[in-house]
């Protein structure tokens, strides 16, 4: 069994027992969080919503947040003495899928 769930305007592919790293999820510590946005439940049969599954659901465990790599964008125009350089890291929760409810 797998469904395709959406989180933070992104979408990703489930099943039990799976650590996801998806983008971050506000919550304090080490918790569960139950997620409704659930576009697609595959089993024996397969359930496709319009655009989200009323009724379903997927039960997640926060197991840490973080950064990821540090992304860098430069400018330069030669000649000019123009020259930027901007960093940027973005936020991340790892989560392990608990339980798809049907």
């Amino acid at each position: 069994m797998f469904a395709i769930l959406e989180i933070g305007g992104k979408q990703y592919i489930a099943r039990e027992g799976d650590v996801l790293r998806v983008e971050k999820i506000e919550t304090e510590g080490k918790e569960t969080v139950l997620v409704n946005k659930v576009l697609l439940l595959a089993d024996k049969e397969t359930d496709v919503g319009t655009p989200y599954l009323s009724g379903k659901s997927v039960e997640l465990k926060v197991l840490s947040t973080g950064l990821g790599d540090k992304t860098v964008q430069f400018k330069m125009k030669s000649k000019k003495r123009y020259k930027r350089l901007k960093g940027h890291r973005q936020p991340y929760s790892d989560v392990k899928v608990l339980k798809i409810k049907a």
